[in-house]
């Protein structure tokens, strides 16, 4: 991957995408892996079981380990306080963080109209609870990583636009 704002970096091949509920991690994941042609894994798919009971900690650290261990990916989640982060911050070679403010975040959510009071009160609460989780595990196991926050759908789009191939 190549982005005016990365200036000479290496290709980019694992990309993490974090934000709270409604942010639009998927849409920005499939989008970002069509102009990449990499692989887009949807975390929300092998974490949460029938009924939406997540799975244990140590199964999902180990589901994790799984995943990164391929040779290029894009990993689209973010899950809260049931997640073990660092596996995949570890890996990660670029992080994008979208960083929306909550009206924005609860309208989409609003619009889906399938989530359950556990989500909205992550959603909630993500700025005052989630964010700073996010930030310290950033700082303390992506440090080699290139890590973007994107405050908004438009900020989304400019940085798709400056994105290519090489």
């Amino acid at each position: 991957m190549w982005c005016a704002d990365f200036g000479d970096r290496e290709e980019v091949r694992r990309i993490v995408i974090l934000g709270r509920g409604g942010a639009g991690k998927s849409t920005l994941a499939v989008r970002l892996g069509t102009v990449l042609d990499l692989p887009v894994v949807e975390l929300d798919a092998h974490f949460w079981g029938p009924d939406l009971v997540p799975v244990a900690k140590a199964e999902w650290a180990a589901v994790q380990r799984e995943l990164v261990g391929a040779p290029a990916w894009i990993l689209d989640g973010d899950l809260g306080s049931y997640d073990v982060l660092e596996v995949r911050l570890r890996a990660a070679d670029t992080v994008l963080l979208l960083d929306f403010p909550l009206w924005r975040c609860a309208w989409r959510a609003l619009r889906r109209s399938r989530e359950t009071w556990p989500f909205w009160h992550w959603l909630l609460t993500y700025r005052r609870r989630g964010l700073p989780l996010i930030h310290a595990a950033l700082a303390a196991h992506a440090a080699h990583a290139d890590v973007r926050v994107l405050r908004s759908p438009r900020a989304v789009t400019r940085f798709l636009a400056a994105v290519r191939s090489p």
